[in-house]
């Protein structure tokens, strides 16, 4: 608007107070623009939105510093030379003591005149009230309708109105502005451009360290356990930022970035602390680390099936940096062989016991089962139910007796006298009898008492040493003797199985004459010196057949 206002002045005469005269036309009629008549398009019916997926936190990816570039290195500090030292003047730093000049102006003298236009010399003072005259219509046309109030005017606002005006309205001309001219100011002298100098590299250099400052600073976003805060850091690296912030990350903790990775402004670093869960999953115990905060995600993240399962704690209870201690169950598959049926069912249960209950299979009396009824129920094991019936059992049995045997120097070597017959005892012993599954099992000793007690046998045997003959039986024919009785054959035995040997003894007087174990088992000679001893005794009577052979 103001150029356009100098430009008309230029072209025209400039006369001062000249009264404004309005071009004698008349604007032609408002007609309203072509879009104006076009109707609006409908924009049909809304969209429906699409809908929400949410993303977890295992998914995100940060995004990485890589994509704006590696950081730039810095400029290579340059060490200026030290300057050498000048004293200071007597005056200090601010020179000599102030000398007010002579002249009111100062240094600079006095001010020059500021140029004038020409035609300022015959222009009256200025006034602002008479600058602009406001508009005045030469004429105007009858409304229709009654005029509105409008609100007080500008004397700038007043010609854009009227531009804008209705019918009857004209468009007011610019009035004439004088034009003044730049008046050149003297160019500052060098004492003022050496003072001013200091000056311009101070606000040169403050305004290069903020920039520095500013482009060092970054926001960056960090979450720490799921816990998001953004904030602003001249950190370098992640490893610099987790220092400021004193975050201390450990072996089994997650820092993503990695730690040495760069930082530029706008990246996301995320730290999770690892936490220590004592699991116990399906009997078995072990000590593991995780990341999450919560049960449920520390399941799913070690790989954990928790449908079905039964847990020590809620799946929604949080972990702590200290950890926590877990019993797991997990689903098993157990089969239970009873009453010759099959029984499959599916259960978290502690014990083989707890399983059977919920089998609904009782068990009565002596029932058991295959394994302990504490243990652990494996997946996939077969339990076998026993059915055990029992009674109990009493016999009678009979106590062998013991046989002591003492030494009689008053019998020949290899002669052994029973001094005491022995007796077996009696005992009754009680039996456990029972069956399992209609099979019989080994009887099972409960408890026994004695009824007789057993004798002991007593025998003596000789020591004394055997002579080489007897006395009253050397001179008789035993040859003849054992011919008659046996045939001479010292191991023949009778048909009846009483009698044998040379001299068909029988065996309890072979026993009686110190002879052991059967007489036609012992050799000639015993039996020759066995037979005289007999004689001794008793002579040729025990012999009424052969007898008489001793002396023909």
């Amino acid at each position: 608007m103001y150029a356009a206002r100098e430009a008309y002045a230029a072209t025209e005469t400039y006369a001062p107070h000249e009264a404004y005269v309005a071009p004698a036309h008349v604007p032609p009629p408002y007609v309203p623009p072509a879009y104006a008549a076009q109707p609006y398009e409908p924009f049909g019916p809304p969209q429906p939105y699409e809908p929400y997926e949410p993303q977890s936190p295992e998914s995100y990816e940060p995004q990485s510093s890589q994509s704006f570039g590696p950081p730039q290195p810095y400029e290579p500090y340059e060490q200026q030379p030290p300057q050498p030292y000048e004293p200071p003047s007597p005056y200090g730093q601010y020179g000599p003591p102030y000398d007010p000049p002579s002249s009111p102006h100062g240094a600079y003298g006095p001010p020059e005149p500021f140029p004038r236009p020409a035609y300022a010399s015959s222009e009256p003072s200025y006034d602002p009230a008479t600058l602009i005259t406001p508009y005045a219509p030469p004429f105007s046309q009858p409304s229709q309708q009654s005029p509105q109030p409008q609100p007080p005017l500008l004397p700038r606002q007043h010609g854009a109105r009227s531009a804008r005006g209705g019918q009857g309205e004209r468009r007011a001309s610019p009035r004439r502005i004088p034009r003044r001219r730049r008046s050149s100011r003297p160019a500052p002298s060098p004492d003022v451009l050496r003072k001013l100098l200091p000056q311009a590299l101070v606000v040169a250099f403050l305004a290069g360290g903020t920039s520095a400052f500013v482009a060092s600073d970054k926001a960056i976003k960090l979450s720490v356990d799921g816990v998001p805060r953004t904030m602003h850091t001249f950190a370098d690296g992640v490893d610099d930022l987790l220092e400021e912030q004193g975050l201390a990350v450990g072996a089994h903790d997650i820092v993503a970035p990695a730690p040495g990775a760069g930082l530029a402004s706008g990246d996301e670093v995320i730290v999770r602390h690892g936490r220590p869960v004592l699991l116990t999953l399906d009997g078995q115990q072990r000590r593991l680390w995780t990341t999450a905060d919560t049960v449920d995600g520390a399941l799913r993240q070690l790989g954990v099936r928790a449908e079905g399962a039964f847990l020590s704690v809620s799946r929604s209870s949080a972990i702590g940096r200290t950890g926590l201690a877990l019993h797991v169950r997990t689903e098993r598959s157990v089969t239970f062989m009873a009453d010759g049926r099959e029984h499959t069912i599916r259960t978290n249960a502690a014990t083989v016991g707890q399983a059977l209950t919920e089998a609904g299979i009782e068990l009565r009396g002596q029932d058991t089962t295959s394994v302990p009824a504490g243990s652990f129920p494996r997946d996939g094991q077969t339990v076998t139910v026993m059915r055990i019936t029992g009674s109990q059992e009493v016999r009678e049995e009979v106590i062998p007796y013991d046989t002591v045997k003492t030494s009689d120097a008053s019998l020949f070597k290899g002669t052994e006298i029973v001094a005491q017959q022995g007796a077996h005892g009696t005992r009754r012993v009680t039996y456990a009898l029972r069956t399992v599954n209609g099979v019989k099992q080994k009887p099972r000793r409960l408890r026994q008492e004695t009824v007789r007690l057993p004798v002991t046998e007593r025998i003596r045997v000789g020591t004394k040493a055997r002579p080489t003959s007897v006395a009253g039986a050397d001179g008789l024919n035993w040859s003849a003797l054992a011919a008659c009785e046996s045939g001479g054959r010292a191991g023949a035995v009778d048909a009846s199985g009483n009698f044998g040997g040379l001299y068909q003894f029988d065996t309890r007087t072979w026993h009686a004459l110190g002879g052991t174990g059967r007489p036609q088992d012992a050799s000639p000679s015993e039996q020759t010196f066995r037979a005289k001893m007999l004689y001794v005794r008793r002579g040729a009577s025990p012999w009424p057949h052969c007898g008489r052979r001793l002396t023909g």
